[in-house]
């Protein structure tokens, strides 16, 4: 069956034309009609929750159950009961015997959001479940049976959980036999506006009255933010503009005063975590600290050839060896410069020109996005245009060099 991805965006009101969530729907939809299973990335916030969704009314198991679990928030006394279920009198409260959620998502799907702070010993079941379909209820030796599409999320980065001690490797592994990232809302460009208009006709419907706009330089300032709590933050600031705003054209100094900490531009920051790299927050972190290295090196460069220049143009290092001194200046030991003295100025003298120096040095710009665009360039030249090994080169993913190279048009 062939899907317009379209039309999943408005059987499940996705708002957005960004390549990478178009992307992630078109994902989504190839793996449906599998049992594969399925584990969800991307920041909260995001709207992760909603592909889930689209895997299973999209499959065979659209007719059974489809329950959501959110990990996160079912204490850790509790959570084996309400994922397994368990035997009356198990332990202290526990009345009657209760079937957990594989259970009763029997031949449906379950979707585990925040699957990363489940504790190890449940991690241990739910990897029986993913790769026997088999479990047991808490209190109880008997071994059930269940038949459940398993589809995962987390906020988190999976890899550093593993290395904490925190999420089993071979859990990880069962779960992301297809991987889905769903992108932050900075990185969608102009769905931010169409977000923002959508999400104020909604509340200008259910707050009955006219719905606000944005000027032109409001729409620059909405662009311009990070977004941390991404569409959720975006959707709150909106309906408190719909409430509390009197003037139904929002202008950019309104905006700022419902976005926290706003800076203006997308510039990166170093946190204070640590001194090694891990405590850069992002790839283009370790990129602006790279170029500062990198200007560094460039200026100790250009100090070393200017001494070169210096010397082919007569200007010789004052020798230690006097003797030497003096056979430069013809024997007189009259003006021999000791160290730290100016170098002399040499003359015109029998058909030796005189020597000018004429170079001029120009200021370095600290444009970011220049380096940023001559870093690429210079890694797409060495590695022949291939973009992988380029990624690699400059440290960062190839769908990330992709989009640089899109947005700064690099040929």
């Amino acid at each position: 069956m062939t899907v317009n991805i379209q039309a999943v965006k408005q059987r499940f009101g996705i708002i957005g034309n960004d390549p990478e969530l178009n992307h992630a729907i078109d994902i989504a939809l190839q793996v449906s009609s599998t049992d594969l299973s399925v584990l969800i990335t991307g920041e909260s916030g995001t709207g992760k929750e909603v592909f889930p969704q689209i895997i299973h009314q999209y499959s065979a198991r659209k007719h059974g159950q489809y329950i959501a679990v959110n990990c996160g928030a079912i204490p850790e006394g509790t959570i084996d009961s309400e994922l397994f279920g368990h035997e009356k009198g198990s332990f202290t409260g526990a009345t009657d015997s209760r079937k957990g959620y594989f259970e009763v998502a029997d031949g449906g799907t379950i979707f585990l959001d925040e699957v990363a702070e489940l504790p190890l010993s449940t991690q241990v079941r739910l990897l029986r479940v993913l790769e026997t379909g088999e479990f047991i209820r808490v209190g109880s030796s008997k071994v059930h049976k269940t038949n459940v599409r398993v589809i995962a999320a987390t906020n988190v980065n999976p890899i550093e959980k593993i290395q904490q001690g925190k999420f089993r490797e071979d859990l990880f592994y069962r779960l992301n036999t297809v991987p889905i990232h769903i992108p932050p809302l900075r990185d969608r460009g102009e769905d931010v506006l169409l977000l923002f208009r959508k999400f104020a006709l909604d509340f200008s419907e259910k707050y009955r009255m006219p719905p606000v706009k944005l000027t032109e330089d409001a729409k620059t300032v909405l662009m311009s933010y990070r977004w941390p709590g991404n569409v959720r933050q975006l959707k709150n600031i909106t309906e408190q503009i719909s409430i509390i705003e009197k003037n139904r054209e929002i202008d950019a100094e309104s905006l700022k005063k419902y976005l926290p900490d706003y800076m203006g531009v997308k510039l990166p920051a170093l946190i204070p975590k640590g001194e090694d790299e891990k405590s850069f927050s992002s790839e283009r972190e370790i990129l602006y600290k790279i170029l500062f290295d990198l200007k560094n090196d460039m200026n100790d460069l250009k100090k070393i050839v200017f001494d070169m220049l210096r010397k082919e143009n007569g200007y010789a290092e004052v020798e230690s060896d006097h003797a030497t001194v003096l056979r430069r200046l013809g024997g007189s030991s009259e003006g021999v410069p000791s160290p730290g003295d100016p170098l002399p100025v040499p003359h015109a003298r029998d058909n030796h020109p005189v020597f000018e120096d004429t170079q001029e040095i120009e200021e370095e710009t600290l444009s970011l996005e220049e380096k940023e665009i001559e870093l690429i360039r210079k890694a797409l030249e060495k590695h022949n245009g291939r973009r992988k090994q380029a990624a690699r080169e400059l440290g960062i993913s190839e769908r990330t060099l992709y989009r640089k190279i899109k947005e700064y048009n690099i040929t």
